[in-house]
């Protein structure tokens, strides 16, 4: 007996210790995948930090107002033009000279403005005082002379010539120039002394046969506007002008028509006469333009299309987006990055901002001279910054700036996106164009999760909770042997299969008969009704000869029955009441109406889910101690008031715990929702559109995105976001279980 009694305490032992490292281990496991998810997206909260770098100078004349800095991407070259129509390349670190390259500028002219494009189109342009000018794009070669051997040499191009072409044929000196690149086109814009505000296109063609090259010119007079302008932008499709006057105006010129070209707005930027433009740039893609003034002030604006009744077609008007962090001194020189929707400025008091602005984030802003600032570059590849203060020195400057897209109000607060009339929500992250701004709200992702899951619960919680309250406690022991095994195994099925019967057959059949998801909702409780009603009305004698328990026998032929007479009648409802189709009724009432949608959905998934809730709330309903049900039937209490009064109370905890694990199981789904929801990342709860779930996103774009890129981090915060609900929604039900089972323990 007392080494009996030593084996079962050794067994208990090493179960207590089994069972609490089970759990432990459970516990461990969750907080390593919460730290590896959180280990993820934690540079997203990280701003950009940059870190001193060398100085030097590489003009031997004084270069106090640089007309542009540049860098090429292999960060070997820099570039820098001067006011004075010279272009010098320049080594990094050393700021040795490579080349020197002086414009061919005819005798007795002047450079009297200079403008650029887009960062990628490379081009600048030298408006001269004979209204003439001279576009030059820098560009690079690399030469590999021996193996393993890279070398970055200087190849600038004259895309319309080497000498100067005409813009003005008056002959008038150019007081601001703008050039933008439009794939083999080149288009510039320009304000002449006397006022008159031109736009020339040059054409360049290369005959096939011949190769010679033909620039043709195009020429025209834009509607002129008070004050002179003192900044000049294309954008890249050569349809919008923007100028900046000296009166503090922004003014847009819609140029798509150039011989119908139209002023169509002029907006106040600056607040007051004491403050002025002093920069203005477009962003990569040219749809929106970053304002700076002698304050401070950085401003964004963007063309919104004008929808009020008198407007007509492709009508915009200009619209102040969002405001950066303020600038202590008077912003003198901004640069847009080449492939996102961010850029550097810096000031007249020696401060360099970094900001970006889908999210509106300033990321850095510091001083990093003692003396004011002329100018400033940014990589290609968002690495290195070079500034060039009033002394003519220059500074590199080392850059860390990977994720400057994601921020707070980016992920979960409306935003204002480039090309859309008010904030919004939206997903889509990745698009065709190289100019696209990525947008990455969390809000469709998250209201679509849980409104899949809504629906699901809501088709399944009413069917596996009725019926295992039936099942457990009405039903024959027999029957219930049949029953469950079978609902059971209803949850081995694959969820591709379901999801798969879900987009290519449910989904058609409820778009080609939409009445039958009303009708049967309406019939299947009135035909259950009516049976109870026609069963009681039978003889006792023909009532007893089907056993106790058996009587959900007797509804399976009228289930089938009526739901293939619901399907049969469907055409006919549908001409009687809704002339022939009723998802053109839904359209002309205004309700959308997708093939994929929340309903098949609904349907779909919670046929998934019923088996877990069902087999879960059973076993809750069946282990009620029977002395409980058969006191409560002794005391007088029918079978339904037995049911609803006490075996459901005392059930409460499991029944709860199998809703929320149902829940749970709804929220990460993947599969169902991938294939039968059309992925298409809406805001809104209508039964009869789709939605894009967290869980069927990053299984959707997570094989698609660069590793380490903001998108590939963002896919895993929503993966730290559905873990987050997840847990949180089973700690919840945990605490409610434990409080029920406390209060209805003494039952």
């Amino acid at each position: 007996m007392a080494r009996r009694r030593r084996r079962r305490y050794l067994a208990d032992g090493a179960a207590r210790w089994m069972v609490r490292a089970g759990g432990g281990g459970v516990v461990v496991a969750l907080a390593l995948i919460f730290v590896y998810l959180f280990s993820e997206v934690f540079p997203l909260l990280r701003g950009a930090t940059v870190d001193p770098g060398r100085h030097y100078v590489t003009a031997d004349s004084d270069a106090t107002d640089p007309a542009r800095l540049a860098l090429e991407r292999y960060g070997e070259i820099g570039m820098r033009y001067s006011r004075s129509g010279e272009l010098v390349y320049f080594r990094l670190g050393d700021g040795e000279v490579i080349r020197r390259i002086e414009l061919p500028i005819p005798e007795g002219v002047s450079v009297t403005s200079v403008g650029n494009g887009e960062p990628r189109a490379k081009r600048v342009a030298f408006g001269l005082s004979d209204g003439t000018a001279i576009i030059l794009e820098h560009g690079f070669e690399l030469e590999f002379p021996e193996a393993g051997v890279r070398n970055v040499v200087p190849d600038p191009e004259f895309p319309v010539g080497r000498e100067p072409v005409v813009v003005d044929e008056q002959g008038q000196a150019l007081n601001a120039i703008a050039v933008q690149k439009s794939r083999d086109d080149t288009g510039v814009a320009a304000q002449t002394a006397d006022g008159r505000m031109l736009f020339v296109r040059y054409r360049v063609r290369t005959g096939f046969l011949t190769g010679e090259t033909e620039i043709n010119r195009e020429d025209h007079t834009l509607p002129a506007t008070p004050g002179a302008a003192i900044h000049l932008q294309l954008s890249a499709n050569l349809w919008n002008l923007l100028a900046a006057d000296a009166a503090g105006n922004l003014v847009y010129w819609d140029i798509a028509r150039p011989d119908e070209a139209v002023v169509r707005d002029r907006r106040q930027v600056v607040d007051g006469p004491a403050e002025s433009i002093t920069s203005l740039q477009y962003l990569n893609g040219t749809f929106s333009a970053v304002v700076g003034t002698s304050s401070g002030k950085l401003s964004q604006w963007f063309l919104v299309r004008d929808e009020t009744e008198d407007a007509g077609d492709n009508i915009f008007y200009l619209a102040r987006a969002r405001d950066f962090e303020q600038h202590p001194g008077a912003i003198t020189a901004i640069q847009p990055e080449y492939s996102r929707k961010g850029f550097v400025a810096v000031d007249d008091a020696g401060f360099l901002g970094i900001h970006y602005g889908t999210s509106a984030r300033t990321l850095y802003l510091d001083r990093v001279s003692d003396e004011p600032l002329v100018g400033v570059a940014v990589s290609p590849v968002n690495e290195r910054i070079l500034v060039e203060d009033s002394t003519g020195r220059i500074q590199e400057l080392d850059l860390w700036n990977e994720h400057p897209e994601s921020s707070f109000r980016a992920l979960w607060s409306k935003v204002w996106y480039e090309g859309r009339s008010d904030p919004e929500y939206v997903w889509q992250a990745s698009s065709g164009s190289d100019s696209f701004e990525p947008k990455y709200s969390m809000v469709p992702l998250t209201v679509g999760t849980l409104k899949a899951a809504f629906f699901a619960m809501l088709f399944a919680m009413p069917l596996a909770i009725a019926g295992a309250i039936y099942t457990a406690y009405f039903m024959s022991p027999k029957l219930r042997g049949y029953v469950k095994p079978t609902i059971e195994v209803m949850e081995a099925l694959p969820t591709v299969i379901l999801g798969f019967l879900a987009g290519l057959w449910l989904a058609p059949f409820l778009e080609n008969h939409i009445p039958v998801v009303f009708t049967v909702l309406v019939g299947l409780p009135l035909a259950f009704i009516l049976v109870a009603l026609a069963w009681a009305q039978l003889p006792r004698e023909l009532r007893n000869r089907l056993p106790g328990g058996w009587e959900a026998v007797i509804l399976m032929p009228v289930v089938c029955l009526l739901v293939w007479g619901m399907v049969a009648l469907s055409p006919l409802i549908e001409i009687w009441f809704f002339d022939g189709s009723m998802r053109q009724w839904f359209t002309d009432m205004g309700i959308t109406y997708d093939q994929r949608n929340a309903l098949v959905v609904g349907i779909a998934m919670g046929f998934a889910v019923i088996p877990t809730i069902f087999s879960i709330a059973e076993d809750a309903v069946f282990t009620v101690p029977k002395h409980l049900t058969q006191g409560s039937l002794a005391l007088g209490a029918t079978p339904w008031q037995t049911v609803t009064r006490v075996i459901l109370l005392t059930a409460s905890p499991g029944i709860f715990s199998a809703v929320m694990i149902g829940f749970g199981r709804a929220v990460g789904e993947t599969m169902i929702v991938l294939m039968a929801t059309g992925n298409s990342p809406v805001v809104n709860f209508n039964i009869f559109e789709g939605m894009r779930t967290l869980s069927a996103n990053i299984a959707v774009e997570l094989p698609e995105t660069a590793v380490n890129s903001t998108h590939f981090r963002i896919l895993f915060l929503a993966g730290l976001v559905l873990f987050a609900m997840t847990f949180t929604v089973n700690t919840i039900a945990e605490i409610v279980r434990q409080r029920l089972r406390a209060r209805y323990s003494n039952l």
